[in-house]
């Protein structure tokens, strides 16, 4: 009986899997982390931004991603999760004077510099996103978004996928002998300009590199700036 059960369960064919949708929340806000496994000052901000996870508002209205640069790499451990790519976003923020300049561990909130996280009780800034709506629908590897505000020419879409619980045992540089542990970390990085606020992608699949989970996030902006509009996103099953 039990090979015969086996045999059958075999023969069940697989049942479809659904396309995942997300939609924006009024009053989101979006937390770019600017980290390196190289530098010492930035566990403590890493650990605070994993603690964000356990908020309850965590993808409805908050929406935090961790950018690992590179330009720590020469001290003598090179960051897996670091990318040229992730620098020079860094650089551009200071060079559209939303920062000062390119420091990790560095914050941006809703596309502005926030320096007081190293300062007093470390509070989110009271500003919120107020743009239209964010719709995403995911569908593996298959992304369409649409933005649906009277502003809908001439936007970019940012999309990241993000790879939770992942960690490092750092033999090198100024984290020597740590284990260090992340979340919210970018695995992957795209951006597409568009017209009229729609867009259809076809992404790879997220790749493996350890982590627990992965979640999307996208956010919009005017085409040539940093400035986030609107943000969306979960976790994938």
């Amino acid at each position: 009986m039990k090979l015969l059960i086996g045999v059958v369960l075999c023969y069940l064919p697989a049942l479809p899997v659904a396309a995942e949708t997300f939609h924006s929340s009024p009053g989101s806000t979006l937390v770019e982390l600017y980290t390196s496994e190289g530098c010492s000052s930035c566990p403590p901000a890493d650990r605070w931004l994993r603690d964000l996870g356990a908020r309850p508002e965590l993808f409805k209205t908050l929406y935090p991603v961790a950018f690992h640069v590179d330009y720590w790499n020469r001290l003598g451990w090179a960051d897996r999760f670091s990318s040229a790519e992730f620098s020079a976003r860094q650089r551009d923020y200071a060079r559209q004077g939303l920062i000062s300049q390119a420091y990790t561990p560095g914050f941006v909130v809703n596309g502005r510099e926030w320096s007081a996280w190293f300062r007093g009780p470390r509070q989110l800034p009271g500003t919120t996103l107020k743009g239209a709506e964010l719709v995403l629908e995911y569908d593996r590897g298959k992304l369409s978004a649409v933005y649906s505000g009277a502003d809908a020419d001439s936007l970019t879409l940012n999309l990241a996928y993000l790879g939770m619980g992942l960690s490092s045992e750092v033999s090198g540089g100024e984290n020597r002998g740590r284990r260090l542990e992340h979340d919210f970390v970018v695995l992957g990085f795209w951006q597409q300009d568009s017209d009229r606020g729609e867009w259809l992608l076809s992404l790879p699949r997220p790749q493996a590199q350890g982590q627990s989970r992965t979640a999307l996030v996208a956010w919009v902006t005017a085409k040539g700036d940093m400035l986030p509009r609107q943000v969306a996103g979960g976790y994938l099953d």
